[in-house]
């Protein structure tokens, strides 16, 4: 299945006003406290509730959409573009090359090296989304362990560098 813009990927506020990103990111901090307390044990389902004009909307919401909501919310906070997108879906070049934050060209040159599958529709490629995020994640690790084995020999050199992950972002 082809990725449709309209109905599988949707663009979540990339510039969001300052008013909002806080909202996002307050959110995501309370729901995400809110879920920490019963870290020991599942919740299994949570009721969220939204009021406005008066009116209430109680819903409830499984307790895995609800974390996935709390790391949207987190994005958003940050200022950062969100897209949601099924695993099935299968993407175009440029897609993939936004997804990967790489040019269209470089995508397609890691098809014809084989280092990610691909299928053809007409002249078109199309990646699914699964085996792109399996070649990111590879990807990332190789690029770990190079920044790691780096950071290690400069230690060792007296650099000023302390051995830990350099990518490491948290």
């Amino acid at each position: 299945m082809a990725l449709a813009a309209k109905s599988v990927v949707r663009w979540l506020a990339p510039l969001l006003a300052e008013p909002e990103r806080l909202g996002a990111a307050r959110a995501a901090e309370s729901v995400g406290q809110y879920l920490e307390l019963g870290a020991d044990r599942p919740l299994g389902e949570v009721t969220l509730e939204a009021r406005s004009d008066g009116r209430v909307l109680r819903v409830t919401v499984p307790e895995p959409a609800v974390r996935l909501l709390v790391d949207i919310l987190r994005e958003l906070g940050r200022g950062s573009a969100v897209t949601i997108v099924p695993f099935h879906a299968e993407l175009t070049t440029q897609q993939a090359a936004d997804l990967l934050n790489v040019s269209r060209p470089y995508v397609v040159k890691l098809l014809e090296e084989g280092r990610i599958p691909y299928r053809t529709v007409g002249p078109r490629r199309r990646i699914r989304l699964t085996d792109l995020m399996a070649f990111k994640r590879d990807d990332d690790a190789y690029r770990r362990g190079i920044a790691a084995e780096l950071t290690r020999e400069a230690a060792e050199l007296g650099m000023g560098y302390e051995e830990e992950d350099p990518l490491d972002r948290r």
